[in-house]
């Protein structure tokens, strides 16, 4: 039975959710008014406010609820990996760090039964549109996530400066949302292509964050370190 005043239990609050996933990625969070999100969603505007208090709760919980599951698979992962590294006496490698942050991502981005391509599609808009609001959420969201791959990262190249393992971390994350953001970029300058499969995404991502990884590290003041590739 409903709760008074038609405002639902679960599912209501689902529905809602749902709701505005999908129409932030449409127009976008600014653009997305309380009017589209209820009658999207089929509900009044008291349920929306029983159940978030106000739009920014909403987005806050549209991007709570499935961050915190895929943070956990990128965690459990890293931990996988790890935990193989030290049985066999061996120091992780590289790609094995950027492989368990980003294929997770990628995963949830061939997801069109549960939301997941929905969901990353709106991750990566976000990123490429400026929300001061939104990113500081993120940002604190991902925080522990984050400390935990960097470390990873130093660990596995102890001969690559830090500054320059957070800029190519910082490229590759760039990389990763616009690409799961969608192909509207691209058909602009090339026209309809007939790969779009969103499954064949995650060998061509990988690979291309692979190669940015080994990449010689650039000539900057000194210049000592032009030449040599970060480790694979």
């Amino acid at each position: 039975m409903s709760n008074a005043g038609g405002r639902g239990g679960p599912e209501t609050r689902g529905r809602i959710l749902d709701a505005a996933e999908v129409l932030f990625v449409e127009h976008g969070l600014e653009a997305t008014s309380m009017r589209m999100i209820t009658v999207t969603a089929g509900v009044n505007l008291a349920a929306v406010n029983y159940h978030f208090g106000s739009k920014e709760n909403l987005i806050q919980e549209v991007f709570r609820r499935r961050l915190g599951e895929l943070n956990q698979r990128r965690l459990v992962a890293l931990d996988r990996v790890e935990e193989a590294a030290r049985v066999a006496g061996v120091r992780i490698k590289p790609s094995q760090v950027l492989e368990a942050f980003f294929a997770p991502s990628l995963q949830m981005a061939t997801d069109e039964t549960h939301g997941g391509r929905i969901f990353m599609q709106l991750l990566g808009r976000t990123y490429t549109e400026p929300n001061a609001f939104v990113r500081k959420f993120l940002a604190a969201e991902d925080a522990d996530t984050l400390v935990r791959f960097l470390d990873a990262l130093y660990a596995a190249l102890p001969g690559v400066p830090r500054d320059e393992i957070l800029w190519r971390f910082h490229f590759m994350m760039g990389a990763t949302s616009y690409a799961i953001a969608g192909t509207d970029a691209l058909q602009l300058f090339a026209g309809k292509f007939d790969d779009e499969d969103p499954a064949r995404l995650i060998p061509r991502l990988m690979s291309f964050l692979l190669g940015g990884l080994r990449a010689p590290l650039p000539e900057l003041a000194s210049g000592a370190d032009a030449a040599r590739p970060a480790e694979d």
